[in-house]
């Protein structure tokens, strides 16, 4: 159940009729509170130690055993680390049920969806001419068995047919029912989605009923470790120390971890496809977790043509049907490796033999529902518990991964000084020598300055194309006054200033330059400063377009081309061009780039944020990476801070040590435990009071919540949010997870609608 205080297993029989498909991991339909509820069914038993009445299961909504042991396990370890509720994290980890999928059905003809992949047809059509099919659904009195989330009592039996309804007018019908429902049960505290569970044990190994005859861990699936060895050539691995080692232990099937800093200009995709080949060869799976849909689609392209079908992607941006029938893939055993975001990381691999992830500093992987769980806490906490391998890998270094480096859990996978030196290109900063300032004495003043220039224009004349890499979108996304530097504010709803983009051309008379909100959209004709009454503003950011519209007028016999938001290129074709991209939407091209400059560095280093530097050298690295290895870098910020000089040196490592150094001096992740409490002054009141907190503990706070964070759940109340910082050593932790556990138990009997959100080592703290 969601709520906290109902957090527990509950018994139920099973009557005769449901007695061979009632098994361990399915879903079941059960009453609870007068009202029916979803759940799962955890354990057969012979005996309960409950003494009143029992009640009986409503019915198995489906045979397929879609909770395994595994997956349930790793969701009550998430739900204690994070201190939430084992129902929360799994509605993350299994996806919702689509019936005509699960029963081997047809699906209807409809427009290709551009987020898809362009095999996934093709897959599913194999999936669904396999064998690996359960069995039609289990049926009662002849009607054919459903589940439909969220409905009601009097609806449920009167929707079963609703498999033969194609996705939008399910989710019509389901809305019209769900609705009353979740109300309903809101009044006693339960949400429709719930997950109860039948058996009082939650762990392997107890005693199951005689009429129970399956095993009830998942049954091995059929396929594995049948196929042919996938061969590849090892010698890129031969670069790093340790790097044919490291995959002659995978290969072995042992569970070997490592930090993995990839050299520029690595075809990473490729090589996280050859570590899940070497762990498939030894008959085990795989999940490899990447940040976004693009590089999913290049890591699945990897994996296909070294695995075939045995390899699939599994997004947000999929539809209902294709993201359960990939999914169903994984938990049947015919597919082996997975390749996802975050929510992957809960996919029910078989014989799980490697957790990989790559680039776990993108604030992607942090999961934006209750319980809050990074994905890359969860892989480890995975990988350790089932004995994986685990891999993060990336150009750059958290300090989290150097942290468990530190501590000897995982070890350093990366290349030689001498080997780096041959794949890196030139780095440098404007001014970083006396001579270089006697040269242009305003290098350091200017937003591009000359050096940059004469670079871009060599690599040009090299039939090389040039990357710009700068912080933000749009022309001027942020205003200032010019007389007092005050940021530029709407009179009418308080939102920044900005400049739009003059869509008819620099060369339009009728083009508008007045500035608008970007809150609202009203322009502001008439902007007077309100601190010193000055009229004159000034840009304080110059967007893509801005930069891009500068760049055409240095270079007018050059294409200019842009890289960002809905604007996104995957790759650019060979030749002499300048492509201005925001950080994070830098394309690639064949060959490398001869020129990378990336601008506006205070705008990346300049935040109030504990991961500024991490973030900013993160994002530089990866568009540096996309330099051939002569090529040039010029980073337009002052040489002399220590973010700038791990870019110039290349030495992600080396920053990562001394963040964790400086972290543990001053008391913050991951040098500690820390706890976000966001909510209203009673609430977080109500919720310490009733914590058992160690003695340890440092309360800090309350302090309003940060601009940036998202407000909890408020409702239609306009109710002041504050934060209270609770920090802790690591060594109490586990203590501090509990002692918020059984409070927010003990405050969900209470029943009260105040706003209250817990997160554990939060990723902006503020």
């Amino acid at each position: 159940m969601s709520p906290a205080h109902l957090d527990r297993d509950f018994d139920y029989l099973v009557p005769p009729e449901f007695d061979d498909i009632a098994q361990p991991g399915v879903r079941v339909r059960i009453r609870f509170a007068g009202r029916l509820v979803d759940g799962y069914l955890l354990r057969r038993l012979a005996h309960t130690e409950h003494t009143g009445k029992m009640v009986k299961l409503e019915r198995v909504v489906s045979a397929e055993r879609v909770l395994t042991p595994e997956i349930l396990d790793l969701a009550t370890a998430v739900a204690h680390r994070y201190a939430g509720t084992r129902a929360d994290v799994l509605r993350l980890a299994v996806p919702p049920r689509h019936a005509r999928t699960e029963n081997g059905g047809s699906a209807k003809k409809s427009a290709p969806d551009p987020s898809v992949p362009v095999e996934d047809p093709e897959f599913h059509e194999q999936q669904r001419d396999s064998g690996d099919h359960e069995a039609s659904p289990h049926t009662l009195d002849g009607s054919t068995v459903e589940n439909v989330p969220g409905a009601t009592e009097e609806a449920v039996d009167g929707i079963s047919d609703s498999a033969d309804l194609d996705d939008d007018d399910r989710v019509a019908r389901q809305r019209s029912v769900a609705s009353p429902a979740d109300a309903a049960l809101a009044d006693v505290g339960i949400r429709g989605v719930g997950s109860a569970s039948a058996g009082n044990a939650a762990l392997p190994g107890t005693e199951t009923s005689d009429a129970a005859t399956a095993n009830p861990d998942h049954p091995a699936p059929a396929g594995i470790g049948t196929s042919d060895p996938v061969t590849f050539d090892p010698e890129p691995w031969d670069r790093y120390v340790h790097g044919r080692a490291f995959l002659a232990a995978l290969g072995q099937g042992k569970g070997v971890r490592a930090a993995w800093q990839a050299l520029p200009g690595e075809d990473w995709a490729r090589r996280l496809a050859e570590l899940a080949a070497t762990v498939v060869g030894a008959g085990r799976s795989a999940i490899l977790l990447v940040p976004d849909q693009r590089d999913l689609d290049r890591v699945l392209a990897e994996c296909t043509l070294l695995l075939g079908d045995s390899a699939v992607g599994l997004a947000a941006g999929l539809g209902p049907a294709a993201r359960y029938r990939r999914w169903l893939a994984v938990l049947r055993g015919s597919a082996r490796v997975v390749v996802g975001t975050r929510a992957a990381v809960f996919a029910p691999a078989a014989d799980l033999g490697l957790i990989a992830m790559w680039d776990d500093g993108d604030d992607t992987y942090a999961e934006p529902r209750a319980p809050y769980p990074h994905a890359r806490e969860v892989a480890m906490l995975r990988a350790h518990e089932s004995g994986a391998a685990f891999v993060a890998a990336g150009f750059a270094r958290t300090a989290e991964v150097q942290a468990v480096v530190d501590s000897g859990w995982a070890h350093d996978l990366v290349a030689d000084r001498s080997v780096l030196r041959k794949h890196t290109p030139r780095i440098s900063a404007p001014g970083d020598s006396d001579l270089a300032l006697e040269r242009d004495p305003i290098a350091r003043a200017v937003r591009i300055p000359g050096i940059a220039f004469a670079a871009a224009r060599s690599a040009l004349k090299e039939g090389a194309p040039v990357l710009v890499q700068v912080p933000r979108r749009g022309y001027v996304p942020a205003l200032a006054c010019t007389k007092c530097r005050t940021p530029a504010r709407c009179r009418h709803c308080n939102g920044p200033l900005a400049l739009p983009e003059t869509r008819g051309g620099r060369n339009d008379p009728n083009a508008a330059h007045s500035p608008s909100c970007r809150w609202c959209g009203i322009v502001e004709a008439g902007f007077r400063c309100p601190v010193c009454a000055s009229r004159a503003l000034r840009a304080v950011v110059i967007g893509a377009q801005r930069t891009a519209e500068e760049l055409g007028r240095a270079f007018p016999d050059v294409p200019i081309r842009g890289s960002s938001g809905g604007a996104l290129l995957d790759t650019v074709e060979p030749g002499p061009q300048v492509v201005v991209a925001t950080v994070g939407a830098e394309p690639t091209v064949r060959g490398g780039y001869g020129v990378a400059l990336l601008l506006d560095s205070w705008a990346l280093l300049g935040r109030a944020d504990l991961r500024a530097g991490e973030d900013a050298l993160r994002r530089w690295m990866s568009a540096a990476a996309l330099v051939r290895a002569h090529g040039q870098v010029i980073v337009m910020a002052e040489p002399s801070i220590p973010t700038v000089q791990a870019l110039v040196r290349w030495d992600p490592v080396g920053h990562a040590r001394a963040e964790v150094d400086s972290r543990a001096e001053v008391g913050f992740p991951p040098a500690v435990r820390l706890v976000a409490i966001d909510g209203s002054t009673e609430a977080i009141a109500e919720l310490l009071s009733t914590a058992a907190l160690p003695d340890h503990v440092e309360v800090l706070g309350p302090v309003p919540l940060p601009p940036f964070a998202r407000k909890p759940f408020t409702g239609d109340s306009p109710v002041e949010v504050e934060r209270m910082i609770l920090r802790v050593d690591r060594r109490e932790g586990a203590a501090l997870s509990k002692a918020l556990i059984t409070a927010q138990a003990i405050r969900s009997t209470h029943r009260t609608d105040a706003p209250l959100r817990v997160q554990i080592d939060p990723v902006d703290i503020g």
